[in-house]
């Protein structure tokens, strides 16, 4: 219980779980947070390196306008449809301001991303996840009755990696007018996204982040598109230099270089397929993934027993204490080695399905 004098919505929060960062020279294979498990490009470095100190003292631009340029051109849309922000999870917090008012509904898909009903309880709305439909189809019309302001929608899903098809994103925003905000932070080790909606849908917005695709977790970088009047009302309510001089230079020069970007994301994409079969090979079900990381069920439903079982032998995945996913893991690709790593542990478990 926290002192009288701060909002009662803030002391009857529980706040958002970030995954678990190993201490400081703790030999371990991280494959809890899905970084990407290579460095970013070379050119993102160098651009770094050549910062003047003059771009240090002075205010960064406040619509950092050298990544909405060069976004623009990668995505083919005009500038005024690029918001920047201090991590895609920035881009959700202001989205939540703009569209969600107090007492309002934010409405996901669950199991999704734990931080969306943090930002409903910071506006003093609810929020309502509705349960996916069977293989984690869109529930449209569960969507659909519970009447919103909102509907986040996370694709691919975290934790599961499924993924919903441009076209059933499209029915959703035909039958729901209000916000439906694409949460495409691991879109990049897809085939598909929705950022071809935006144009015919005023009311489509899609977030994206570097953390993921460009190796930038560190930095924290993201943005949204949406059409202009839209961007420009989400501007009304952002911190008023929330990217700073260094992460638009840096953010720039990623999303420059997709020579580099694409290598990492074709490595990703084998290895997922390589490990999703090896650990089926082992008993374990791991879900069809298009993220960078793989929901896997346990043999015998005993995903706590993996986690720390992997754990005790120097691999970090992560598990969610909560209905429906319990009996799983979540694990995050990552390099050949790594990946190798992982999959010498989980034979090293030996965990048996109680039920053969």
């Amino acid at each position: 219980m926290g002192a009288s004098f701060i909002r009662a919505s803030v002391r009857a929060m529980d706040g958002y779980t970030p995954g678990e960062q190993p201490g400081v020279g703790e030999r371990i294979v991280k494959l809890n947070t899905n970084e990407n498990p290579f460095p970013p490009s070379p050119k993102v470095v160098e651009a770094i390196r050549q910062i003047e100190p003059e771009l240090l003292r002075r205010y960064p631009h406040p619509l950092a306008e050298q990544f909405r340029a060069a976004a623009g051109r990668l995505l083919g849309v005009s500038p005024e449809m690029i918001l920047c922000g201090n991590g895609s999870d920035d881009i959700l917090t202001i989205a939540t301001r703009c569209f969600v008012p107090p007492g309002g509904l934010l409405v996901a898909p669950e199991p999704t991303y734990s931080l969306y009903p943090t930002l409903a309880q910071l506006e003093e709305a609810k929020f309502v996840g509705v349960p996916w439909a069977q293989d984690y189809a869109l529930p449209i019309d569960a969507i659909v009755r519970a009447k919103p302001s909102a509907v986040y929608l996370a694709n691919p899903n975290a934790p599961t990696g499924t993924f919903v098809s441009p076209a059933r994103i499209a029915e959703l925003a035909e039958r729901f007018r209000g916000l439906v905000l694409v949460d495409e932070a691991y879109v990049d080790f897809a085939d598909e996204n929705a950022a071809v909606l935006v144009n015919a849908y005023e009311n489509i917005v899609v977030s994206r982040t570097l953390s993921k695709a460009y190796s930038l977790a560190g930095l924290r970088f993201g943005f949204c598109i949406a059409q202009p009047q839209v961007v420009e009302q989400m501007l009304k309510v952002k911190d008023s230099y929330n990217c700073d001089a260094v992460s638009i230079v840096a953010a720039t020069a990623a999303i420059e270089d997709q020579e580099y970007a694409r290598r990492t994301w074709d490595h990703v994409r084998e290895e997922r397929t390589r490990v999703s079969d090896e650990l089926a090979h082992l008993g374990w079900a791991p879900l069809p993934s298009r993220a960078n990381f793989i929901l896997t069920s346990v043999p015998g439903g005993r995903g706590k027993e993996a986690y720390l079982g992997l754990k005790q032998q120097g691999i970090l995945v992560r598990f969610f204490d909560q209905p429906g996913l319990r009996d799983k893991v979540r694990i995050t690709i990552g390099t050949i080695q790594e990946n190798n790593a992982l999959l010498g542990a989980a034979k090293e478990l030996q965990l048996v399905d109680k039920a053969a």
